[in-house]
């Protein structure tokens, strides 16, 4: 044993690695496809339609100034959110991915003596941002794979620090009403923090959406997690924010890295949130292909987790099967064993031709399947 593990933190090695929709150019090295272009992903829940043509041309605008440090406060981004959501731009947070900061929450909030409540089924950094900071992690049951939030509130313990609700939830697609999270933020304990995880609220229709800028007016103790990641088609970037009173923003100033978003993601993501009607044709899009595809997989027998969000869960009965058979057709999806769910596979909603082809090699896979029996 050398000293770079003798010399790490013994619990470190009992720690899992996040584990990411397989990227297209290592299905193609692994299944010796040259034609890199006739692989398609639906494993990531990337918006299909890619970025606004206004974030195309701000990143070619910025670009050539790359070499000078992005804006640490990121002042035109944050006062434009501001804008947009009624809030201070103080209550606003700027991170590399909403990734960034929920292991921010973690640094701030969480350490061995504390703990989180979560639901079963939900985003899995949650967890593992847990074990990085010792602290336990109270695992609700899902109701119908969504959130049970009368049972998460009857969870909470007095070590409980952060509460999580991801809305709509991933990987599941799930989502609470606005009515029904009031209430549960209503009575939740003064001792305990609410974190709002709303990476896909971009497809949730704006009827079902809480208006979380309350919250934050009244001080609640509360973060809200947005992303340019989905809605946006900004992933690549790595861009996201949070939204909360200023006393929790201002801690999350003390934890970050400087110069924590890149020049690049400030200005395409300035110009994307002004371009309204390629959020408005990636939803339409979305929710036409979502419909489509999930009435295509219950022709085939399958049950769909009737989603709110830019993917389906399908129960296929053997998840990593339908993953490995349907990749070897050029077709990336999600197995979702990671989750508790090895029955079923993660299907982002792709363009209507990606689509076509999913449904074809889905038709194919199960013939086979069937054939087989």
């Amino acid at each position: 044993m050398t000293a770079l593990t003798h010399n790490a933190k013994p619990w470190i090695s009992s720690l899992h690695t996040y584990q990411p929709g397989r990227p297209i150019e290592d299905v193609a090295r692994e299944l010796g496809i040259e034609d890199v272009a006739s692989i398609i992903k639906l494993a990531s829940n990337e918006n299909p339609l890619g970025p606004s043509p206004r974030a195309l041309e701000a990143i070619r605008h910025h670009a050539a100034s790359i070499h000078r440090y992005p804006d640490g406060g990121n002042h035109d981004l944050r006062e434009a959110l501001a804008a947009k959501h009624g809030i201070r731009s103080d209550e606003l947070f700027l991170g590399h991915g909403s990734n960034e900061i929920i292991a921010l929450l973690g640094h701030v909030y969480l350490d061995e003596t504390t703990s989180i409540v979560m639901s079963q089924y939900a985003f899995i950094v949650y967890p593992l941002v847990a074990a990085l900071y010792r602290a336990q992690v109270i695992t609700v049951p899902a109701c119908d794979y969504g959130h049970d939030l009368e049972a998460m509130l009857a969870a909470i313990e007095p070590s409980t620090r952060l509460v999580f609700v991801t809305n709509p939830n991933n990987p599941t697609g799930t989502a609470v009403s606005a009515e029904a999270l009031a209430s549960f933020l209503d009575r939740l304990p003064d001792s305990v923090i609410a974190v709002l995880d709303e990476a896909y609220i971009d497809y949730l229709p704006s009827e079902n959406r809480l208006a979380v800028e309350h919250l934050i007016r009244d001080k609640r103790s509360v973060f809200v997690l947005r992303t340019f990641s989905k809605g946006y088609g900004l992933a690549g970037l790595r861009i996201g924010y949070a939204m909360a009173p200023a006393e929790g923003i201002d801690l999350l100033n003390r934890v970050r890295q400087p110069f924590n978003v890149n020049s690049l993601a400030q200005a395409a993501a300035l110009a994307a949130i002004s371009d309204e009607a390629h959020l408005t044709r990636t939803r339409e899009v979305n929710r036409q292909e979502r419909d489509r595809i999930a009435s295509a997989c219950e022709a085939l027998g399958f049950a769909c987790v009737p989603s709110a969000a830019n993917f389906i869960l399908v129960e296929t009965g053997q998840g990593r099967l339908w993953f490995e058979e349907l990749q070897k057709r050029k077709v990336i999806v999600r197995p979702v064993s990671g989750y508790g769910l090895p029955d079923h596979i993660r299907i982002t909603i792709g363009t209507p031709e990606e689509n076509d082809r999913l449904l074809a090699a889905m038709r194919a896979v199960h013939d086979q399947v069937q054939v087989a029996r």
